[in-house]
């Protein structure tokens, strides 16, 4: 996978991060890309069901990447790991991410999402408490959220900005909510400059096949039913993710201690438009029956919020960010990839997913 030039900025003041997750979707993204910009990349992933080490094949054995198996609820060993990494930045991305299994077992959120991240943030104030002055004022602590903390919005009107005040509405939202507060918290009180963001819905290589994109991809293909939760008219604003990863890096070097970054795409479309254009990409590459003839309605789902859309503006204004693809560019090239790496998706399918989830958001 070749990301676009880095965008123009001023010369990254941290070259070692330390980058939480990053076997995950977005994690690995951000890996792949920070290790094709020759950072020094320390990679820790638990290696829970979402976590794949195919998704880093293409950098295993770099000599600036180095992964560790370890969980985020460990702080001592990852203040050791970030003071012999001599670490200068942390992005933090690791947590428990679907909706419906926050649903079904919400307790494990509370513990990854808000306990994990209570404990990363404690080793990363020791470390960071020991670093000289200069490397204290470069340092960020990265904490990677989530637009859904902010609930809710018509279908007609409004977007979330920095601004927003906080509504989660489900078990997942409330879990990155209250871990985003915390960081917040061990900025004010004991000085650590963090950085948040948040963003809207990813979509791209490498994602997990029990979200909607992934899902309907790799149903239509085994011409298996494509449910979607009541009308399909909930609305998301869907961001590709190496155009997420490449906003990230620029959150990490450049963004201001204290500050938050909505990154989102600018590209609503309704989940019944998403598994539309799915099935018409695949009607186009591989023929036969109409895949849109797959599609299902199904009951919706309890606290399903109506919309989500970000503006960008923020992030597009102070560090000069703009998404590269458009919704159209990016999902043809995620439905494309997937039609190439059947080795990447088969085995999960196969073994720890059994498709059994809806998978719509």
């Amino acid at each position: 996978m070749t990301f676009h030039e880095p965008i123009a900025s001023d010369t990254p003041k941290m070259r070692r991060v330390l980058v939480t997750g990053g076997a995950g979707f977005i994690g690995s993204a951000v890996c792949r890309l920070l290790v094709a910009k020759r950072y020094r990349v320390v990679c820790v992933d638990k290696l829970t069901y979402a976590g794949n080490m195919a998704s880093l094949g293409s950098i295993m054995g770099r000599p600036n990447f180095r992964f560790v198996g370890a969980d985020i609820g460990d702080a001592a060993q990852l203040h050791r790991l970030m003071r012999d990494e001599r670490i200068d930045g942390v992005m933090h991305l690791a947590a428990e991410t679907h909706v419906d299994r926050s649903i079904d077992s919400p307790a494990a959120f509370v513990e990854t999402n808000v306990l994990g991240t209570v404990r990363l943030l404690d080793a990363a104030l020791e470390h960071w408490r020991g670093l000289s002055e200069g490397k204290r004022a470069a340092f960020r602590f990265h904490h990677v959220s989530t637009d859904e903390v902010f609930g809710d919005l018509p279908f007609d009107s409004g977007v979330f900005s920095e601004t927003t005040p906080y509504a989660p509405s489900s078990p997942y939202s409330a879990s990155k909510a209250a871990s985003d507060h915390f960081v917040r918290a061990w900025h004010e009180t004991y000085g650590l400059p963090v950085v948040l963001s948040n963003c809207s819905n990813n979509y791209g290589p490498h994602h997990f096949p029990e979200k909607l994109i992934p899902l309907v991809i790799l149903n239509a293909l085994a011409g298996r039913e494509l449910p979607i939760y009541g009308k399909g008219a909930n609305v998301r604003d869907w961001l590709y993710v190496e155009d997420h990863a490449e906003a990230l890096e620029q959150v990490l070097i450049r963004g201001r201690a204290g500050e938050t970054y909505l990154i989102g795409g600018r590209q609503e479309r309704t989940n019944l438009h998403v598994v539309e254009a799915i099935c018409d990409l695949l009607d186009a590459r591989i023929g036969g029956r109409s895949h849109r003839d797959l599609i299902r309605f199904v009951a919706d789902r309890p606290g399903h919020d109506r919309r989500y859309a970000i503006d960008p503006s923020k992030i597009e204004g102070e560090l000069g960010w703009q998404p590269r693809e458009s919704f159209e560019t990016g999902l043809a090239k995620t439905v494309d990839w997937y039609l190439a790496n059947r080795d990447w998706w088969e085995p999960i399918r196969a073994g720890t997913y059994q498709g059994e989830r809806l998978g719509v958001v």
